[in-house]
C-alpha cells in the first residue's frame, strides 16, 4: 500500500511539474498564408520560401518556424498554397519582428509575386 501511495504521489508531482512547464512554454503563434499570383514561377516561389526560412537566423526573437504547402483534399484553400507558422515567446518579440530590417527585406522579395496574404496570431493553449 505504501508503494502505491508513493507511486501516486510521484505521479501527482510529475503532473504538476509538466503542467507548470507547459504554462512556461506558452507561445504566441503567427500564422501566415500566401496565395501567389498566377504568373509566379516555381523559381520565384522557391525564392520566397527560402527567404522566409532564413528569417530565424536573422531575427533572434523567432523561437520556431514551421512551414509547408497545402495538400488538403477538401478543396477549401481558396488559392492559398503556403503556410508559415512562426512562434514567439511574447508580443514584444513579435513587435521586434514585424518592423525588423530582415522581415522588411523578405517582404520586398515576396511582394512582386503575392496575390493575397492572410495572417492570424493567437496564443497557443494547452
Amino acid at each position: 500500500m505504501k508503494k502505491l501511495i508513493a507511486i501516486i504521489a510521484i505521479g501527482i508531482i510529475a503532473g504538476t511539474v509538466i503542467s507548470a512547464t507547459n504554462k512556461e512554454q506558452k507561445m504566441l503563434r503567427h500564422v501566415v498564408l500566401f496565395k501567389f499570383k498566377d504568373d509566379a514561377t516555381a523559381l520565384q516561389v522557391k525564392e520566397v520560401e527560402d527567404a522566409f526560412r532564413a528569417l530565424p537566423s536573422k531575427i533572434k526573437e523567432i523561437k520556431a518556424l514551421e512551414w509547408g504547402t497545402n495538400n488538403s483534399p477538401e478543396n477549401l484553400a481558396q488559392g492559398f498554397t503556403h503556410c508559415f507558422f512562426v512562434s514567439f515567446k511574447s508580443e514584444e518579440d513579435r513587435a521586434v519582428y514585424l518592423p525588423h530590417a530582415a522581415h522588411k527585406a523578405f517582404v520586398d522579395v515576396l511582394t512582386p509575386h503575392l496575390d493575397k496574404v492572410l495572417v492570424i496570431d493567437y496564443w497557443a493553449k494547452n
